[in-house]
């Protein structure tokens, strides 16, 4: 008996390893409903550590964002962990602002 216990324990263990292990890949219409939840919280969008609230919320949604969403919250992403630093390169989100700019526009455009 104690050795079925343990079987089945392990199967089970198994089973829920592999669901927890690949991310599912949403539709469009599902991560924008996802990033509109994330952006509609007042909290992500104040300084420093709403750059940090909104990076953070934003990294379990890149692993699963469609594919015509998944650059565009990278683009975020990028933008929002350079503008976290303590001391973020100027130059750097200079560079960025297009990237994040455009991002922007895209979830616009298929979020509507």
């Amino acid at each position: 008996m104690k050795k079925l216990t343990t079987a089945v324990l392990a199967a089970a263990l198994l089973v829920s390893a592999s669901a927890c292990a690949a991310p599912t890949q949403l539709t469009t219409e599902q991560t924008c409903e996802r990033i509109r939840i994330v952006g509609s919280d007042a909290s992500a969008n104040v300084g420093k550590t709403g750059m940090i609230i909104l990076g953070n919320r934003l990294r379990p949604i890149l692993a699963g964002a469609s594919d015509d969403l998944k650059p565009s919250v990278q683009a975020i992403l990028d933008y929002t962990d350079e503008s976290a630093k303590e001391n973020p390169d100027a130059e750097k989100l200079a560079g960025m602002q297009e990237d994040y700019q455009k991002a922007g526009a895209t979830f616009t455009q298929l979020c509507q």
